[in-house]
């Protein structure tokens, strides 16, 4: 089989682009969701576009049970995935601490956190027996510095940062890679659902300046994807040029 990559949280933004630009470069793909029927339609246009083998996993990363048994059902020839891709993730509400919700917390910490880690743990065993296998976690500037009500957020990236840190170490006498890319303000439905469906104020995010784009992050990802064998890129931060960092923005009047 082609060389297959394993992309979470597909069904949108990030990981949609992501199918796309693997896709076109003739990957094989196991893209999953939580949303079946966009899955399914991704899977449709992928394979009638790009006339790749698609397979789709419809699981909640928050589920340790779940995610487990969606990997482990996998057919052998599937289980042997070259690229990871630890896309999943979200931010909910932005409220100073002793305001926040705890639900919104308890979503954030299993989705971006326990998730990345149920699945990472779920897929590595083929790649320790092959000795071979690149993990990539998308992360965020939120990662690398901390913003007025961000707090769980950007606790969450930061883990993904030091997690990304240690896998690279721990995993280092198995010539695995371990690339984390920690992409700024993007035009994705991130704000939408950060502000639980108010489009007026996640519009409001992105006025003034050109964000980056979904297929803006599909392009470094698949960069860092395709250097030869001996070379890794480690850690990778990106945000349009109207951003300095996670809170450093210049918007045009």
């Amino acid at each position: 089989m082609s060389t297959i990559a394993l992309i979470t949280g597909a069904t949108s933004g990030f990981g949609k682009a992501l199918a796309i630009k693997f896709a076109a470069n003739h990957y094989n793909l196991i893209i999953t969701g939580r949303r079946a029927d966009r899955l399914q339609e991704l899977k449709n246009t992928l394979t009638s576009t790009y006339g790749i083998e698609v397979t789709t996993l419809c699981f909640d990363v928050r589920s340790r049970k779940a995610t487990f048994e969606a990997i482990e059902q996998l057919p052998a020839s599937w289980k042997a995935i070259d690229v990871l891709i630890n896309n999943a993730g979200l931010a909910l509400g932005r409220d100073y601490f002793d305001d926040a919700s705890l639900d919104d917390w308890d979503t954030m910490i299993d989705t971006n956190v326990k998730g990345l880690l149920y699945v990472t743990k779920a897929v590595i065993p083929s790649m320790i027996e092959r000795r071979k296998g690149h993990i990539i976690n998308i992360g965020s500037t939120a990662g690398k510095e901390v913003y007025e009500k961000g707090n769980t957020y950007c606790a969450t990236k930061h883990a993904v940062d030091a997690v990304s840190q240690a896998m690279r170490i721990d995993l280092l006498r198995h010539r695995i890679k371990v690339t984390a890319i920690h992409p700024g303000a993007a035009d994705t439905e991130f704000s939408t659902v950060r502000f639980k469906g108010d489009e007026e104020q996640a519009r409001k995010v992105y006025e003034g300046y050109e964000p980056l784009a979904a297929g803006d992050v599909a392009e470094v990802v698949y960069y860092t994807a395709t250097l030869p064998p001996h070379v890794c890129i480690n850690d990778l931060e990106m945000t349009c040029t109207a951003q300095a960092s996670s809170f450093y923005l210049y918007k045009e009047q």
